[in-house]
C-alpha cells in the first residue's frame, strides 16, 4: 500500500519566501464526498494527476496518483467536480535536511497558509523553522478537502 506520512502546520510571516527555492500553482477538484476516501483531480503546471487518499485524520494515510493527460484534467475540472476547484501555490524550501511545501491559497481559501513535512516514520525528528507556527495534522479543517467544501472565508471567527 502507498502510505503518505506528512505533518501540517501554519506559517507565521514572510521569512519562508526568501528561502523558497521553487513554486508551482496548482488547482484541485473533488469528485466525491463518500467519508472514506477522497477522489480529486489536480493540474500542477502542466502535469495532470487522478489521485485517491484516504479520508483519515492524521500524519499517516493511504495515498495513490496516477497520471493523467492534462487536456482530460482541464475537462475534469470545469464539469465534474463537486466543488469549485482549490486553487493554490506551492513553494519548496530545504531546511535542515528537509524539503518542505508551503501551500499558499487563493481564491475563497486566502490568505491561508499551511506548510507540509513528508516524512520516513510518524515519529522522525525534523528541525522546526522559526516561520513555523500551530500544528494542524489532526485538524480536518484543513485538508484540501475540507477546504474545498468549506472554504477558509466562510470559516466563522471562532473556528
Amino acid at each position: 500500500m502507498a502510505l503518505e506520512i506528512e505533518r501540517k502546520f501554519l506559517v507565521v510571516g514572510d521569512a519562508w519566501r526568501a528561502a523558497a527555492h521553487a513554486s508551482q500553482r496548482f488547482a484541485q477538484g473533488y469528485l466525491n464526498d463518500s467519508g472514506r476516501a477522497s477522489v480529486r483531480v489536480r493540474i500542477e503546471g502542466e502535469q495532470a494527476n487522478l489521485n485517491l487518499k484516504a479520508a483519515q485524520v492524521g500524519a499517516s494515510r493511504a495515498e495513490y496518483e496516477y497520471p493523467i493527460p492534462l487536456a482530460e484534467a482541464r475537462e475534469i475540472l470545469d464539469n465534474l467536480t463537486l466543488t469549485p476547484p482549490v486553487e493554490k501555490t506551492r513553494y519548496w524550501v530545504k531546511h535542515a535536511g528537509h524539503v518542505w511545501e508551503i501551500d499558499e491559497f487563493v481564491g475563497a481559501n486566502a490568505p491561508l497558509i499551511v506548510a507540509e513535512i513528508e516524512l520516513d516514520s510518524a515519529d522522525e525528528a525534523f528541525e522546526r523553522p522559526d516561520w513555523l507556527g500551530a500544528e494542524i495534522t489532526d485538524d480536518v479543517r484543513y485538508y484540501n478537502h475540507a477546504l474545498a467544501f468549506l472554504p477558509y472565508s466562510q470559516w466563522s471567527n471562532d473556528a
